[in-house]
């Protein structure tokens, strides 16, 4: 099952092995520029609050009511990554990660099971985060909030309707007699790693993509066979811009980050983080032909988007396996 605690999904499955559990939180990040350049990974600035939805049932649309999970708010524009785990000694999950249920790593529908070729999954705990969209080995497209249906979500270039919005996230665990074998084998090893709000903008927000960034997206090494597809944990999270949020939650939406420039300006740091053990996915031919924020606004309005100059990132800051994720999420 997952539950809400402190703004975090928190992914529990005793039923499998008590020690099968992790978590999963979504933060608040710069968006960095689009303009051709691979940078590195932008800071974690705190995460997203989340909240039921079902907390709100007088006043949530009854399509959000219908399909449950949680809620959180992004101005649009803005950016976001996928923090998962807790640290690097946990029990071993796959997780998949749709947009609009456009699946973040290949680009294909969403389907209610692991698919190895391609990999549609990712591994926890080697893979301690997820920025964006695969587009090219080694290379994200970064997660961008923005209306729905207007043509600019990977949803909505990919299907041609924005229809479902919002992330959808579903986690197997490792089968108990592999994880049991694993540990054996490992002890005590550590394991290893729009410039202009449009006339029409619904209430439901999706993500699209945004600038190139650094990053790996690790192969599964264990294989299918690995994973208890019998025992799965899935939500729905639900994006509201800043006017749905307050209407529906009475709470103040959060202020707009700082930008990449004002950031980098301060003089704090960018990372890099690059494991060794594992093989990478090459990206998706699909992801890879969308367009991104950048580009659509360019085609439909003319104007750039707001603060997308290229930036001199100065300071990057390598990550090794331990304490990386602490690091990420306090610059």
């Amino acid at each position: 099952m997952i539950v809400l605690e402190n703004d975090c999904l928190e992914i529990r499955m005793p039923e499998v092995h008590e020690a099968a559990r992790c978590s999963i939180d979504l933060q608040r990040t710069l968006r960095i520029p689009d303009d051709g350049r691979d940078y590195p990974l932008p800071p974690g600035l705190g995460r997203f609050a989340l909240r039921h939805v079902d907390d709100y049932a007088e006043r949530a649309p009854r399509a959000w009511l219908d399909r449950g999970g949680v809620l959180m708010p992004m101005h649009q524009a803005e950016a976001l990554w996928i923090r998962f785990a807790d640290g690097f000694e946990t029990y071993p999950f796959a997780v998949k990660v749709a947009t609009g249920k456009i699946c973040a790593i290949t680009g294909d529908p969403w389907v209610g099971h692991l698919n190895s070729d391609p990999q549609d999954y990712v591994v926890v705990p080697e893979q301690p985060w997820l920025d964006g969209y695969c587009v090219e080995k080694d290379v994200i497209r970064q997660f961008v909030a923005m209306p729905l249906g207007d043509g600019y979500t990977v949803e909505d270039q990919l299907t041609g309707a924005g229809v479902h919005g919002g992330i959808q996230i579903v986690a197997y665990p490792m089968k108990r007699k592999w994880y049991e074998a694993l540990a054996r084998e490992r002890r005590p090893e550590r394991w290893g790693p729009v410039p202009h709000e449009s006339p029409h903008v619904c209430d439901d927000m999706g993500l699209a993509p945004g600038g190139r960034m650094r990053q790996q997206v690790y192969s599964d090494d264990h294989g299918l066979d690995a994973w208890d597809q019998r025992q799965a944990s899935r939500c729905f999270v639900t994006i509201a811009n800043s006017r749905v949020w307050r209407a529906i939650t009475g709470e103040a939406p959060p202020g707009e980050p700082p930008t990449a420039r004002q950031y980098t300006d301060a003089g704090l740091p960018w990372f890099d983080y690059y494991g060794e053990r594992t093989e990478t996915e090459s990206g998706s031919d699909k992801l890879r032909g969308t367009k991104s924020v950048s580009q659509m606004g360019l085609e439909k309005t003319g104007a750039p988007l707001p603060h997308d100059e290229t930036v001199a990132t100065g300071r990057v800051v390598r990550l090794g396996e331990s304490g990386a994720r602490r690091a990420r999420e306090s610059p």
